[in-house]
């Protein structure tokens, strides 16, 4: 007979409220009507609108460099210590710790003594970073993440969360578009490169400011705009909806159903020598000098051009699928970066993305026959069908697999709907059969 552990019980009610009180030093909430005072809250979307982040470059001046230094150590300190909060209020009392709770702990923090420097950096901005850690623990909740982590200097993201009432936007009547960019704590307004501008009329709804390792500054715009969806794209001759298969191999980076292969940037073997050759200078220079510092930034820069290459990259193919077909069918993988700019892109743009189950066996099987034969090696790049006889790269075959299983998947969806309403812009096979009840 196996013993039973009893679960911990949660302490709620008046119990909880003396524990927050008296051994966290978290005030009570208030009752009156400012007390929700200077807490952010969500704003709704507007009807119609899709949400799109514009980045630019900016050059801050000395004094706003510094300021953004203390807004970045902010942030981070907050997180850790609300982080800490919470772990310790359920491992040592029992107690849960929201959102609400740490943002009254702020408050404190922010009158106490020791941490009145906190006051030198906008509330709002600390709460951000408040609501950034509430985020992390529901997506650990839902098991969709790890754990939450402590952050770093060293290894965590240099970035600061501006909400509406954190920064000031004035628009310039002769250039529209672009504008005066004044953030919470900072007299002066950023010097921002407008590569290009924001769509005319749009006000940003929130910023975010980050410094790479390079140095380098970027405020990244949230504005709400009205995307128009393309026209939609048939077979020629017919109303077919145009279709691609994605394959997302090793040899390549992506293939085509139609055996165009995209090859991967292999930016590290362009640049291997040059970075060979920072590296080395780098080992010469005494640790803790200012040469040092410089000789890793110069590698950092060398990194950034290799990510924005990678970066730019993505995007333009992403781009080129989704204007030239209606349905995109890839597998369900764990590449994030690709398949989160098909979602995003395709709901925009009035496309169709069907994700295809990845134990579906598309390698395997042949596109020609449908045979299925025996599971391949990562090593084979090529085989041949033993019921047909027909010859097939292994990521063309593929590619044409994944094609006809999500043309499959899209037709049963669209069959289902009632007349005149369009798929959704994402169709994934695990949830198939909660969009045909749904439908």
């Amino acid at each position: 007979m196996t013993d039973t552990v009893d679960k911990p019980v949660r302490v709620t009610g008046e119990e909880a409220r003396r524990i927050k009180r008296e051994a966290l030093g978290i005030a009570d909430r208030r009752t009156d009507h400012g007390s929700t005072r200077g807490v952010p809250r969500s704003r709704a979307k507007e009807a119609g609108t899709q949400q799109r982040v514009y980045r630019y470059r900016f050059y801050p001046s000395p004094a706003q460099a510094e300021q953004l230094e203390k807004t970045f150590g902010a942030c981070r300190w907050v997180y850790n210590e609300a982080l800490t909060l919470r772990v310790g209020a359920w491992e040592q009392h029992r107690v849960s710790v929201g959102f609400a709770e740490s943002c009254r702990a702020l408050t404190g923090w922010r009158q106490a003594s020791g941490t009145s420097w906190l006051r030198e950096v906008s509330s709002t901005v600390l709460q951000q970073s408040l609501r950034h850690l509430d985020g992390a623990f529901t997506r650990f909740f839902k098991q969709s993440a790890k754990y939450p982590q402590r952050k770093t200097k060293r290894r965590s993201r240099n970035s600061a969360t501006y909400v509406r009432t954190g920064f000031r936007w004035v628009e310039d009547p002769e250039l529209p578009g672009t504008g005066r960019l004044t953030l919470a704590k900072q007299s002066e307004p950023l010097d921002v490169r407008w590569s290009r501008p924001l769509p005319q009329g749009a006000d940003p709804v929130k910023l975010s400011v980050t410094r790479d390792r390079a140095g380098r500054h970027f405020v990244s715009v949230l504005v709400e705009e009205r995307i128009q969806p393309l026209p939609a794209a048939f077979l020629p001759g017919g109303r077919e909806p145009r279709a691609v298969g994605i394959d997302l191999g090793l040899a390549a980076l992506v293939t085509l159903d139609d055996g165009t292969k995209i090859d991967h940037p292999r930016l590290m073997r362009k640049y291997e020598k040059e970075l060979a050759r920072l590296q080395r200078g780098l080992h010469r220079k005494k640790k803790g000098s200012a040469n040092r510092d410089k000789a890793r930034e110069r590698i950092a820069r060398l990194y950034a051009l290799m990510s924005d290459a990678r970066k730019d990259m993505l995007d333009q193919l992403t781009t080129r699928l989704v204007r030239e077909n209606q349905v995109l069918v890839v597998e369900d993988l764990a590449i994030t970066n690709l398949l989160r700019q098909l979602r995003y892109k395709c709901a925009w743009y009035g496309r169709t993305l069907v994700i295809v189950d990845r134990f579906f066996p598309s390698t395997r099987r042949c596109a020609d026959c449908h045979a299925k034969g025996a599971p391949l090696d990562v090593s084979v790049r090529e085989w041949l069908c033993a019921e047909c006889g027909a010859w097939h790269d292994r990521d063309v075959n593929a590619a044409r697999n994944l094609r006809e299983e999500g043309m499959r998947l899209y037709r049963l969806v669209s069959c289902a709907l009632p007349s005149g309403r369009v798929p959704p812009p994402v169709i994934k096979a695990s949830e198939l059969p909660a969009v045909l009840s749904a439908a």
